[in-house]
């Protein structure tokens, strides 16, 4: 008898399932190879798709009905060694995700791993055919090869998911392969060395200018290149606003590779909001088809020029050479338990990963973020970069057998030559004096922690050019913002700006002053680096005046509703203004850190105790095989979310692009490609202001799911999306 994997559907060419097996086997094993577990990749590989072997799949190919093919792979080596479950959560969940343990007692419906394997879950033996084709016998004895960190449960359940990553993307690319008969084009030529090339002439433009700040960004720029020789790590490059970290980092990165023959650099960023220039200063140097961006606002469709749209096919499975992406594509990839998600992973392994802005990692999420990130560099080849100009206190919460190497160790000397701004505390100030005192300026940049205190604090400024800036306008339209923003800025013209907090990192503005609600210490600080940014301000005899960053406490109204994230780091650093006449020194922020997760605490720095879940899910010293590897996947994945998904998309007919995506939208099968089309036009708002929107007849659903701002007449090219509301708190970012 012939047993199939699948018919292409166009001139009904049938691969062979052993084909299959085989050949996602092969390419499974050298995936896994990467990081030295090739037997494991091979396994997951041949057995994936045993249950297609059974009759009931093999009628399914010729239209009967759908039949569970994911099981049979694991229930062929139940409890067949101590390691056993390892490959049965990655067979079983390649389709349907990584699953629960359960217990021995679920029923079928409950969706566990135990419940799939239970004696009661219903599927065709007959695909015990496969001993037909295939004759070894399959006993998990040897252990993966890592090694373990701390009590070894996060350990195992990474390299879980690493493994289930090799397994899924050989599927997938398998699958495609065939179906497409071999015309999809996934190959991305690139040579590390040429690229570094690239680099290097684009930093000569700068060697020739003098000063001492252009001194010592060619000295940074030096250092990282002299660091990158070391051997694989974890290192840390602080360098304060305006030292040229953004080349520098990639000067190291790329040395760093060709030194330890690594295979791609991963450029992890904070926000959204700061993610477009970065990749576009990379994508100028080394060329748009070697570089990724992969983030929820990126539109894919833009380069449909390309008939295989490789950048699309590589955001499934990061197979380029630089990825720009932020903290929460990276690090919900590495928690998730979809193949989705998860394809994407194992080419992580033998990366240089930059973590730009590193005092950014979300403190809720700190403690699962830096296992994450000890896992890579100690069991996956890989090396890290946390970058920063506020480096956050974090040796001592790394696993002792990780080290950190500090790339520019002469961190004071660095903070004083590029010090160019200095805090003044300015105590509580009224709104509207606040107001009064913006528009005797001719440029200035104040920043609020609501929306709320945005939209009123816009509504008192006058002048020309005054703007307002939050996440009640749609990304496409700040972009438009921000670009007028910083032409006037460049052509010394009048510019006035408030903003939620969504400009304060990253975004390349440079006032001659800026105002700060009183926030953590580091939120003040990445403010202050949109402050005399470029050393403008000079004397009539040419000296460097030293910026003011204004702090200011908002009046009742506005301060009593901030956010309850808000109130911690405002305290820290209440804590810190008293003990230091600087708190922008490296002393002061290395106290702020040190402070701030203390009084956080364990529970506070994993407010979704993963760490702790994933820990108890094994006990080697326990001889009872049922209670290891007990690890929920599926759970975990819907805690970590380091967006918490309380909020409710709207799409805005924003522009003629905007409304002929939504047009298309009402008369597609499917829509997921338009819809990520549409994040650039799509706000994301709280519960009350878009109930308010439902009840005023104001949203259009193109289907149930997706609501469109019905008249373009109820957003303003001022300040966003109209809601009549008494609106309360929102954070920006």
């Amino acid at each position: 008898m012939k047993y199939l994997a699948r018919i292409r559907e166009e001139d009904k060419s049938e691969q062979l399932l052993i084909d299959h097996l085989t050949q996602t086997a092969e390419m499974s094993e050298r995936f896994a190879k990467e990081f030295d577990n090739a037997e494991y990749g091979h396994l997951c590989g041949l057995l994936h798709d045993l249950g297609k072997y059974s009759d009931a799949f093999q009628r399914r190919l010729n239209g009967g009905k759908k039949c569970d093919h994911s099981t049979a792979g694991a229930k062929v080596i139940f409890n067949s060694g101590p390691f056993w479950k390892i490959p049965a959560y990655c067979i079983t969940g390649h389709h349907s995700g990584l699953l629960d343990i359960g217990s021995k007692l679920d029923a079928d419906h409950e969706g566990t791993l135990y419940s799939r394997l239970s004696s009661e879950n219903e599927i065709d033996e007959t695909y015990i055919a496969y001993k037909k084709e295939i004759s070894q016998e399959f006993k998990i004895t040897n252990p993966p090869k890592i090694k373990l960190l701390n009590k070894f449960g996060f350990t195992f359940a990474f390299f879980i998911r690493m493994l289930y990553s090799c397994l899924v993307d050989a599927d997938f690319l398998n699958t495609e392969e065939f179906m497409t008969n071999g015309k999809t084009n996934r190959t991305i030529k690139y040579d590390f060395k040429s690229m570094l090339d690239s680099l290097n002439k684009k930093y000569e433009k700068f060697k020739g200018s003098t000063g001492i700040i252009n001194e010592k960004r060619t000295e940074i720029f030096n250092k990282c290149i002299k660091k990158a020789n070391s051997e694989r790590g974890l290192f840390s490059l602080t360098v304060p606003t305006g030292g040229g970290k953004t080349l520098s980092s990639m000067a190291f990165a790329l040395n760093h590779a060709i030194r330890n023959g690594m295979r791609r650099i991963i450029y992890v960023i904070p926000y959204t909001s700061i993610i477009e220039q970065n990749a576009k200063e990379f994508s100028d140097i080394f060329g748009d088809n070697l570089v990724l961006e992969h983030h929820s606002n990126y539109d894919f469709s833009n380069n449909e020029h390309d008939c295989n749209n490789i950048k699309k096919l590589a955001s499934e499975n990061w197979d380029m050479p630089i990825i720009v992406t932020t903290n929460v594509q990276f690090f919900e990839s590495l928690f998730a338990n979809k193949s989705s998600r998860c394809r994407k992973l194992h080419n992580i392994a033998n990366s240089v990963i930059i973590f730009d802005e590193a005092q950014m990692l979300p403190t809720e999420y700190l403690i699962p973020c830096i296992r994450a990130i000890s896992e890579l560099v100690y069991n996956y080849k890989c090396s890290a970069v946390l970058c920063t100009a506020t480096q956050p206190f974090l040796t001592e919460m790394f696993p002792k057998e990780i080290n950190i190497t500090e790339i520019c160790e002469n961190t004071d000397e660095l903070y004083q030559i590029f010090k160019r701004t200095k805090i003044v505390q300015r105590g509580v100030i009224d709104t509207s004096d606040l107001a009064n005192e913006i528009n005797c300026l001719h440029q200035a940049l104040v920043i609020v922690n609501t929306r709320k205190h945005a939209l009123k604090l816009f509504s008192m400024l006058n002048g020309e050019n005054v703007f307002h800036l939050s996440t009640l306008m749609c990304p496409m339209h700040r972009k438009e913002k921000i670009a007028k923003i910083k032409e006037l800025l460049r052509t010394g013209k009048p510019c006035k700006v408030v903003s939620t907090r969504l400009i304060e990192a990253g975004v390349d503005v440079d006032f001659p002053i800026v105002y700060r609600a009183n926030a953590g210490l580091d939120s003040i600080i990445q403010s202050a680096g949109r402050c005399n940014r470029d050393g403008k301000l000079r004397d009539n005899d040419g000296n460097l005046i030293v910026g003011e960053v204004h702090v200011f406490e908002p009046e009742a109204e506005f301060k009593n509703n901030q956010p309850n994230a808000f109130k911690r780091p405002i305290e820290v650093t209440d804590i810190i203004n008293n003990l230091h006449d600087d708190i922008t020194s490296p002393q002061a922020i290395k106290d702020y850190f040190e402070r701030l997760y203390f009084f956080e605490g364990e529970n506070g720095l994993d407010i979704k105790g993963i760490v702790k879940s994933l820990e108890e899910g094994v006990s080697l010293k326990s001889g009872n095989p049922d209670a290891q590897f007990n690890f929920n996947f599926k759970t975990i994945a819907e805690k970590f979310k380091l967006i918490e998904d309380n909020t409710y998309p709207v799409i805005i007919p924003f522009d003629d692009k905007a409304e002929k995506l939504i047009e298309k939208l009402r008369y597609a099968e499917h829509f997921g490609g338009i819809l990520r089309s549409l994040q650039g036009y799509t706000i994301n708002l709280y519960k009350t202001e878009y109930e308010s929107l439902v009840n005023s007849n104001k949203l259009d659903f193109v289907t149930s799911e997706t609501p469109v701002l019905r008249s373009i007449s109820n957003y303003s090219l001022d300040t966003g999306i109209k809601i009549n509301i008494q609106m309360g708190i929102g954070i920006c970012v």
